[in-house]
């Protein structure tokens, strides 16, 4: 399997929710970033895996 360098717009988007779902587990106690903060974080990884499996993303 070949894999290729994610587009940065892919990059920026599994950033930022990966960032929010950590300060979601680390900062805030309530609301929807401490509710979510896990799947955040799965949303962010999954986008990276795709972006760097598919051609094009």
């Amino acid at each position: 399997m070949k894999t290729n360098a994610p587009r940065v717009i892919t990059w920026v988007i599994a950033l930022i929710l990966g960032i929010a779902g950590i300060v979601g587990e680390l900062a805030t106690k309530t609301g929807f970033l401490a509710e979510n903060a896990f799947w955040l974080l799965a949303a962010a990884f999954v986008i990276l895996l795709l972006g760097s499996s598919l051609k094009g993303l």
